[in-house]
């Protein structure tokens, strides 16, 4: 496939702006073209629904996916392919969005998911400096809680099929949205779309929420990520209960006493470094960018993962590294009911990010053994999950990285696992592997605000996912024109 340079990108974003039809040579025999129609399209789709307050506990994602299956409507997309089923959790009714793009008759391909979630973290207006939930343009960006996580792959795939609909486009296999409305929050009507008959036997699924890459402040050192891969989550709650008394009479049994040797003891605790073949690539490739001791030392740990010399090195280094090992961190903490009492229960909370093939169990029993004190409890708190790796998919990795280099050539473009949690768990422990797709370009650390204060988004890289999606939908789905 012809590639085309990102000064050509910004040119046709420059172009768009001033009124002129721009295009990108996708391939050999075709262009993605966008003209202005294309992009107020995806800016009226993103404004709409960023206006919409689909916190948990507004009972609004319903409206959010009605909205959308308004505008698919619109654009050709028939009823009997569009669905939008709904669970109620904790007394909300919260709705997700399956929209089908039919293939050509007679395939016999296996589908391919497009997800996304309609949900964002809650802002409150007292914190930020605009109105989150009114989305505001300032210096390149488009101000709004959920701009980026994750509105703008929403957005971008409602805006995608919409386009390639009215170009005539049609697919080789089957393309389904799958938008979910929990994934802040439980995440149970991504297990309900997982389920679902036009998703469940999907070849693979494609993650917008995990589709970010970065460059430095000046715009150079452009990476994107393939997330293959994710840390479970998991919660415990690490209970000290003790008789109590007068705090006139203190006594060395003391609940606040134990909790704070198990901090402690959850400081001292290392868990062993482990690879999977996601993690490994990622050890080499940062091995390779930091040089000198901190690569020797990894190289050491890629042959010997026991070896502790090594392992100092890499901790002690200004990396961020945690994808090595499991995590567990204290991040919450209670106890007491009176100033002049003694505790009679304290409780600290635990959060932990567990390497794939690791159990829930055994990161439970490694905490009770090394706390070591058989009168406190540990529990986990809520559901846990737990996810496999997503295997190395070569001919889809060459169409991602051939998405990227449309805009940005000869950006690196390797696969990576998550610290963090995404729909991609849910569809992995599925039986259906997940990859993150995007080229959304992100000034780093500046533009990393999700869940976080004044949430922006770059709207020169959000205009030209579109370029992203049409480039690799036609890729991996065929069809024609």
């Amino acid at each position: 496939m012809k590639l085309t340079s990102r000064l050509a990108s910004v040119a046709c974003i420059a172009a768009l702006s001033m009124g002129m039809t721009a295009s990108l040579p996708a391939s050999a025999d075709e262009t993605v073209t966008l003209d202005s129609g294309d992009i107020t399209l995806a800016r009226s789709v993103l404004e709409d629904i960023l206006r919409i307050r689909t916190a948990k506990g507004n009972g609004l994602t319903e409206t959010q996916a009605r909205l959308l299956a308004d505008k698919l409507k619109a654009a050709g997309f028939s009823e009997e392919n569009i669905d939008i089923p709904t669970l109620d959790i904790d007394g909300e009714t919260v709705a997700g969005l399956v929209v089908r793009y039919p293939g050509k008759a007679g395939s016999t391909k296996p589908p391919i998911a497009l997800i996304a979630h309609m949900d964002v973290v809650d802002a409150s207006a007292d914190t930020w400096e605009t109105d989150p939930y009114v989305p505001v343009e300032k210096d390149g960006y488009l101000y709004a809680r959920g701009s980026v996580d994750n509105k703008a792959g929403v957005a971008l795939l409602t805006s995608t099929f919409i386009r390639l609909k009215q170009d005539g486009f049609v697919p080789d296999r089957d393309l389904v949205i799958a938008f979910s409305g929990d994934e802040e929050t439980g995440m149970k009507t991504t297990r309900m779309l997982t389920a679902h008959p036009w998703v469940k036997n999907a070849e693979y699924a494609l993650n917008s929420d995990a589709g970010v890459g970065s460059v430095d402040k000046d715009g150079k050192n452009p990476s994107y990520s393939i997330q293959s891969a994710e840390k479970t989550y998991a919660t415990f709650h690490i209970t000290a209960t003790n008789r109590g008394g007068h705090s006139s009479a203190p006594r060395a049994d003391n609940a606040l006493f134990d909790i704070a040797d198990a901090i402690e003891a959850i400081r001292a605790l290392q868990f062993p470094i482990g690879f999977n073949d996601i993690s490994r690539q990622m050890a080499k490739d940062l091995a390779e960018t930091e040089g000198g001791e901190f690569e020797k030392a990894m190289t050491t740990l890629l042959a010997d993962p026991s070896d502790e010399a090594a392992r100092k090195i890499i901790e002690a280094a200004p990396v961020e590294a945690h994808f090595l090992s499991t995590t567990c961190v204290p991040t919450m903490m209670s106890a007491g009911s009176a100033e002049n009492a003694l505790p009679q229960k304290a409780q600290l909370t635990v959060n932990c990010r567990i390497l794939p093939g690791t159990t829930v169990a055994s990161v439970q029993q490694d905490l009770a053994n090394a706390i070591g004190n058989p009168d406190i409890s540990i529990e986990v708190v809520g559901d846990t999950l737990e996810s496999p790796v997503s295997p190395i998919n070569e001919e889809l990795f060459a169409s991602i990285r051939n998405a990227v280099h449309t805009l940005h050539p000869g950006a690196p473009v390797k696969p990576s696992m998550s610290s963090g949690g995404t729909d991609g768990r849910e569809y992995r422990s599925a039986g259906i592997p997940t990859y993150g797709a995007g080229a959304l370009t992100l000034v780093r650390p500046d533009d990393y605000r999700a869940h976080g204060i004044d949430e922006r988004l770059p709207l020169d890289s959000y205009f030209n996912q579109l370029i992203f999606w049409e480039v690799l939908l036609k890729d991996i789905a065929g069809g024609n024109n």
